[in-house]
């Protein structure tokens, strides 16, 4: 294989994994003002504004974007590639939003796109993506704010800005009437991807797989319209009870408490307890490769073959293990699977690797016509360059690269 393409003489990128920070507006601008003192708050704590759940403070995210110190792009690096410590992460939140307008505001964003040779992104919240579960309490505070937050994501960057920004707006099927209405304002608006949190749906009736027949309405419309669903990594409270099941069973003396309610307090630096690290280990990528399997297991893609679902930010070292239980599965248990459930995955799937992972991996178990190029700028558990995911795909051919970092966002963007 001769290899001619690099950072230097590829051209402008399609990042599937940018962010923007949200402003103290954010989730206030349009939300109704009788649910002012329902779920997620904004209070003078201490000298700062900070989130607060009710009327317990979010100690989870500091407060809105451009009121708190940002962690430097790609700080967190070697923390998340198993090569530093965690206190170490914490450090890393020096920049003062002043000095970064590009985070906030989409025409600076479109210049810094210019700079890093990225030719247009997807674009996620950062603390919205983290909001819905810990809100489940109260569905219909949740349903208000997040519909206030896709006119506010609408209003500050633009479904289709420039057609170089494309912003996620965040759908809930919580209510599934209520998710309808919301995808087709969003279609009227330009989206050309939507996002949504991971795992078991929260309903006023209960738990339920996304591939419920009850969200069917949605998957047809959302099919229908064409547009990519882009799952993007957010808090994994909705295996707390998992987490919990875990604790008991290797008789762990420990409140996980901590780990999955943002309003209990992190370890103070150097804290490093045993315990809920163990369980966080046994845990890791648990939820998104559950999520997957029940889409393809409860027959989702079955009746919306044409369904197209982007993983972005979960990595992409649980697709492996997913791929050979569904082989498995369908050889074992025959009418389990109305198709081969590998070939729906190849279908309908598509994976963005974290920055730190064997992309020579994962495509060991998919296409590079099913893998994304995501940077995660500017968090700082990605790269401080976009351009440095060249150096995960040193083994790839030019074919697959020109797949890998731009042709595959675009196909699921504009087609």
């Amino acid at each position: 294989m001769t290899r001619t393409l690099n950072r230097e003489n590829f051209g402008p990128v399609f990042d599937a994994d940018h962010h923007y920070w949200e402003s103290a507006e954010a989730f206030m601008r349009y939300r109704d003002p009788k649910y002012n003192d329902r779920g997620l708050r904004l209070v003078e704590h201490d000298g700062a504004t900070r989130y607060f759940m009710g009327d317990k403070l979010w100690t989870m995210l500091p407060g809105p974007g451009d009121e708190h110190l940002r962690p430097v792009p790609g700080s967190m690096f070697d923390f998340f590639a198993g090569r530093d410590s965690q206190d170490a992460m914490r450090r890393a939140f020096t920049q003062k939003p002043a000095d970064h307008p590009e985070y906030y505001d989409r025409e600076k964003r479109v210049q810094s796109l210019d700079q890093q040779g990225v030719e247009a992104c997807w674009m996620f919240p950062s603390h919205g993506v983290c909001i819905e579960g810990p809100l489940q309490i109260d569905p219909e505070a949740s349903m208000n704010i997040l519909t206030g937050f896709n006119k506010w994501i609408e209003e500050e960057w633009g479904f289709a800005y420039q057609n170089r920004i494309f912003s996620a707006p965040f759908l809930t099927l919580s209510d599934p009437e209520a998710a309808v209405a919301e995808l087709e304002w969003a279609l009227q608006k330009g989206a050309r991807i939507v996002t949504m949190r991971h795992g078991p749906v929260f309903t006023r009736d209960g738990y339920r797989s996304p591939a419920d027949p009850l969200f069917d309405p949605f998957w047809a419309r959302l099919e229908e319209s064409g547009i990519t669903l882009a799952l993007h990594a957010g808090q994994e409270e909705a295996y707390s009870g998992v987490a919990d099941a875990v604790v008991k069973a290797w008789g762990l003396n420990v409140d996980l408490s901590r780990t999955f309610d943002p309003t209990n307090a992190p370890p103070p630096l150097g804290k490093n307890d045993y315990a809920p690290n163990f369980v966080s280990m046994l845990l890791k990528h648990r939820l998104v490769h559950d999520h997957a399997a029940a889409m393809i297991s409860h027959g989702l893609f079955d009746r919306f073959p044409r369904l197209r679902v982007a993983f972005v930010e979960f990595g992409g070292t649980w697709v492996g293990p997913l791929l050979h239980s569904l082989q498995l599965a369908h050889g074992q248990y025959p009418g389990m699977f109305k198709t081969n459930p590998v070939d729906q995955f190849h279908r309908n799937c598509w994976v963005a690797p974290f920055v730190e992972d064997d992309v020579d991996d994962l495509a060991r178990h998919i296409p590079a016509e099913r893998i994304l190029f995501g940077s995660d700028w500017p968090h700082g558990e990605g790269v401080a360059h976009p351009l440095d995911f060249f150096d995960n795909i040193k083994n790839f051919s030019d074919d697959a690269v020109r797949r890998i970092m731009r042709d595959n966002a675009r196909e699921l963007t504009y087609a």
